[in-house]
């Protein structure tokens, strides 16, 4: 007879979709909701991988902001929460489903292999820090697997140096650094990242460039803030007027587009310094 622990256990696992195996956690709307999106933007295959990624995020607007989803578990494994989305979230599953459907991809295996390989160094999922915590980490190493391509330098971005140490100076706020291994790991990529150079291009500079900025950029949002990096991310968004806005999970409480124009609403956020502009390429490259 089973005992009521493991009993509760294989009941979890049916009901929300988790197998150790693979290290995945998701809830059956999970899987409702991603075969919406590829019914509601397929037929983007023959444009711009641009295009179909903001085709896929309109598919999720009114999805409800929910910080924090993926440090529902311990140890670490691919969390799957398209119920609720933060920036990150909603930023790394739109570029994976945009460009599943771009190349004519359709079923959930592909998405999960896809979504770890971006959201994880190197594309391997070991433990709490290969998760790239920090935007311009991965960027850095997202470009590295051919993914993505930072462009803010040909946009007339500027060299930012820059401090980066938030987590590893507050360990507090993140209950799995509780262990000096993981502190220690992240604390390691923060003083890697310290010593990298990156660019950003000043809220000030945004409308002069607006026109070399492609629907479905990434928008990174470089901030103030002492040891962060980045506090916001999104993607650019052409209206019809040709002006362009971000298309996010905005913090005020869903995906939305942006009501003002891009290099306006920067003007409204505190302690932003600028942005951080990312090209998608594609997710078989």
């Amino acid at each position: 007879m089973l005992k009521i622990g493991t009993l509760f256990f294989l009941l979890l696992c049916s009901v929300y979709g988790w197998a150790q195996r693979e290290r995945v956690l998701f809830a059956p709307e999970d899987r409702i909701i991603f075969d919406r999106l590829i019914q509601g933007a397929e037929g983007v295959e023959s444009v711009a991988i641009g295009e179909a990624i903001v085709a896929t995020g309109q598919e999720l607007i009114n999805t409800p902001y929910v910080a924090g989803t993926l440090e529902a578990h311990t140890p670490e494994i691919l969390i799957v929460n398209l119920r609720g989305l933060d920036c990150t979230t909603f930023v790394e599953n739109v570029l994976v489903v945009g460009g599943m459907l771009r190349e004519g991809q359709t079923d959930w295996d592909t998405y999960l292999r896809q979504l770890e390989r971006l959201r994880y160094r190197d594309g391997l999922l070991a433990g709490y820090p290969s998760r790239l915590h920090y935007f311009t980490d991965w960027i850095r190493n997202n470009a590295e697997k051919g993914l993505v391509k930072d462009i803010t330098q040909s946009l007339g971005g500027v060299p930012h140096h820059k401090r980066i140490d938030f987590m590893g100076t507050h360990p507090d706020l993140y209950p799995a650094l509780s262990t000096e291994v993981d502190l220690g790991a992240i604390q390691k990529v923060e003083e890697e990242l310290s010593d990298e150079v990156s660019y950003v291009l000043a809220k000030e500079e945004v409308s002069k460039v607006e026109k070399q900025i492609e629907n479905g950029d990434i928008i990174a949002l470089a901030t103030s803030i002492e040891g962060l990096d980045v506090t916001h991310t999104g993607f650019a968004f052409r209206k019809e007027n040709g002006r362009l806005h971000l298309l996010h999970a905005s913090t005020r409480g869903s995906v939305e587009i942006s009501k003002a124009p891009l290099a306006e609403y920067l003007q409204g956020v505190k302690g932003n310094t600028g942005i951080i502009v990312v090209r998608p390429l594609g997710i078989n490259h």
